[in-house]
């Protein structure tokens, strides 16, 4: 009756290990996006442009990397920047810039984060925000917020 048994424990041990490596394969990204609107812009912005940021965050690694994809702009982009800390409303100096090599939509960058970064970041007080020759302060802006 031993000899038999021993392949079921086996296989539920294996199967439990894969289940809880993959699980926390899961624990340790954080998923973030933000909506980006120029009404959420520091003064608000009359535009009809729009976008949308989807960023993951590895808390192993501190590495971040985005996508953000956007429309309707007065003009092409002329910078794009990650600021903080700042609440809703506020406006904070830039955390991280994108390569003006990589504006063009849609926009895909990484960075390794520092620990007060990684903070800001996790309290949701970090926005992304582009900018134009017709609004070089902001033209659309979001803040960023887990998304799971």
């Amino acid at each position: 009756m031993i000899s038999t048994c021993r392949p079921h424990v086996r296989w539920m041990s294996i199967l439990m290990l894969a289940l809880s490596a993959s699980a926390a394969a899961f624990a340790d990204t954080v998923a973030l996006k933000a909506n980006l609107q120029p009404s959420s812009e520091v003064p608000p912005r009359v535009s009809k442009g729009h976008g949308v940021l989807y960023a993951s965050f590895d808390t192993d690694t501190k590495v971040l990397t985005w996508t953000a994809t956007y429309a309707d702009l007065f003009g092409p982009p002329t910078m794009a920047h990650f600021h903080g800390p700042a609440p809703v409303g506020q406006n904070a100096k830039v955390q991280i810039p994108v390569d003006k090599k990589a504006l063009a939509s849609p926009m895909k960058g990484q960075v390794t984060l520092t620990d007060q970064q990684v903070t800001d970041l996790m309290a949701g007080q970090w926005y992304f925000n582009i900018h134009t020759p017709e609004n070089p302060t902001g033209e659309i802006r979001g803040q960023v917020m887990p998304s799971n």
